[in-house]
């Protein structure tokens, strides 16, 4: 029997909170059974196995990305729009640095098919329209700025952009300079 008060829910958002202190490869069934006071035994009558605790976590991360995005980038076009989306990754890695390597995650295909990352890759096709790409450039353009943001948010967080000057915001503002001028003058094929 499920213990009062334990869904779900409540354990992808306690996963959530240890992959931000800890780390997304410390959540595990043990570790979130100590965090919640709990026998593991009890976890599994919400979650099938470690490997979908994680998926829990990852789909979370991904609705929380998803959401913030939504409203970044509400009546924003072109430029705009683009560091808008660019804003809300990297303020999302580096307040929940945990979740964001949830984020980035692989799920199962129906777990993926479900996810909030439907939504998000639906704003920067959205986002793409305004750049005039058609398919299959935006699937392109949407692979080439997910990997923008994803090796920025984690070089930066790892200290790399650290020795030497100019500020890595400044870095970070030609680096979106230069991605608007690229997706303006895409290449066509």
């Amino acid at each position: 029997m499920a213990r009062a008060g334990l869904t779900t829910e409540r354990l992808a958002q306690a996963g959530a909170e240890l992959a931000d202190e800890a780390g997304f490869d410390a959540v595990t069934p043990s570790a979130l059974a100590r965090r919640c006071g709990v026998a593991v035994a009890s976890l599994y009558s919400h979650v099938a196995n470690g490997q979908q605790l994680r998926a829990r976590v990852t789909m979370l991360a991904l609705e929380e990305l998803a959401g913030r995005a939504s409203e970044a980038l509400a009546g924003r076009a072109g430029r705009d729009a683009l560091v808008a989306l660019a804003g809300v990754y990297r303020d999302y890695a580096r307040a929940h640095p945990g979740r964001w390597t949830a984020a980035q995650a692989r799920l199962e295909p129906a777990d993926a098919a479900a996810s909030a990352g439907v939504r998000l890759s639906g704003m920067t096709r959205a986002l793409l329209r305004g750049y005039d790409l058609p398919e299959p450039d935006q699937t392109h353009a949407v692979r080439l700025l997910g990997s923008v943001f994803n090796g920025w948010v984690n070089l930066e967080a790892a200290g790399a952009f650290a020795h030497s000057a100019p500020d890595s915001a400044e870095s970070w503002t030609r680096s979106l300079d230069a991605l608007d001028a690229l997706l303006r003058a895409w290449p066509r094929s």
